[in-house]
């Protein structure tokens, strides 16, 4: 079976039952049996209409389960309503899902959740394995949410920028388990670009792309990071730099500037330059002071301090980080970058470590604690 065209098809299947009158709790775990049928039946025995097919057997999940805690008069209701089996009206409410799935009234974690099993398609399994977490944890987190926005209605436009920001959530999960979340979240915006006429959801994808095409490079066969001055672009997938750079160039086109379509021009940038040193800091530092206006974001300064240091200097860099809250996540780790740009070793040694000890992960820790290593070693020669 073709498991990524079976997710596909979930969202329009959800949101044919939700449009029928079911509850999106009740609907989505309907939707979900429906899934589980598919994989059992549709190997020996595939249908003619799969979204059909799948609409029917979830909307008569969904009856079997009205049945046991509704009243009969309800229930007769619901079943004269049955569809008849065969094609289904080409309506796609898939955009209404992502907006409910984005509901404010859900914490980031859990709107995540949501949108990967009920815009992914994705098992309660997969996204738990995922995000590295028991799958009963990650049950009741997704159990919770479908509580939270059951009683919303589908007669308010959403928040395209809630949408984008859960998104981008999910790509920023990048890769565990056996489910590859960079990838998905790809799919999942291109579904929404599909849909959505909007300059800041083709500025996500365009980020999207960019930042996925230098994935190869990123580790070495020991599973190190490789910084982004070291990597080697001859890994890098150009065909999808291409991609991301025409939807970029096409969004800034509209004149409607917003802090994804800045950060891929930023990501941009760094993909046109054939060697890191031809790379031109002084242009990203300009899309910086844009995120800066657009945002005022402290981690966007943080980057900007790090361009700063490569366009005019490590002690302009330097300067510049001088200004932030010292207590900003790898705000140690570029204060050590910048000193050692800046040939002040034993303090940058010094601060490696001090941020490898804080380090969110091991990857990154170890590739602290070798840059520490480094530098101490060259101070005792």
């Amino acid at each position: 079976m073709d498991e990524a065209a079976l997710r596909a098809l979930t969202p329009g299947v959800l949101a044919a039952l939700v449009r029928r009158g079911a509850d999106f709790a009740a609907a989505e775990d309907a939707v979900q049996d429906a899934l589980v049928e598919a994989v059992r039946v549709w190997p020996a025995d595939p249908p003619r209409e799969p979204k059909g097919w799948l609409v029917t057997v979830a909307w008569r999940k969904f009856l079997d389960a009205a049945r046991a805690d509704t009243a009969r008069r309800r229930r007769e209701d619901l079943v004269e309503e049955e569809p008849a089996p065969g094609p289904v009206p080409a309506a796609d409410d898939t955009l209404q899902l992502y907006f409910l799935c984005a509901h404010p009234s859900l914490t980031p974690s859990s709107a995540v959740a949501l949108t990967l099993r009920a815009v992914g398609g994705l098992t309660t399994r997969q996204i738990a394995r995922a995000y590295l977490v028991p799958e009963a944890t990650m049950a009741q987190r997704i159990s919770r949410a479908k509580r939270t926005v059951s009683g919303v209605r589908f007669d308010r436009p959403g928040d395209v920028a809630t949408v984008l920001r859960v998104l981008y959530l999910v790509f920023n999960e990048g890769y565990s388990g056996d489910v590859d979340l960079a990838a998905e979240a790809i799919r999942l915006t291109r579904q929404l670009a599909a849909q959505v006429d909007h300059p800041e959801v083709a500025g996500l994808l365009a980020l999207m792309l960019l930042h996925h095409a230098r994935r190869a490079a990123r580790t070495a066969p020991d599973g190190a990071l490789v910084p982004l001055a070291e990597q080697d672009r001859g890994r890098w997938d150009t065909r999808m730099i291409a991609e991301g750079v025409a939807i970029l160039q096409a969004a800034l086109a509209r004149d409607r500037l917003g802090e994804f379509q800045a950060q891929a021009a930023v990501a941009a940038l760094h993909a046109d330059a054939p060697r890191a040193e031809e790379t031109d800091w002084v242009q990203i530092v300009e899309w910086y002071d844009e995120l800066v206006r657009l945002t005022d974001n402290p981690v966007v300064r943080l980057n900007r301090a790090v361009a700063v240091g490569e366009a005019d200097g490590p002690r302009a860099g330097l300067a510049a980080l001088a200004e932030l809250d010292d207590s900003l996540p790898r705000h140690t780790a570029v204060a050590a970058y910048l000193h050692e740009r800046a040939g002040d070793l034993a303090p940058a040694a010094r601060l490696y470590a001090e941020a490898a000890r804080m380090a969110p992960d091991l990857a990154e820790r170890d590739h602290l604690t070798r840059r520490a290593a480094l530098l101490n070693t060259r101070l005792r020669r």
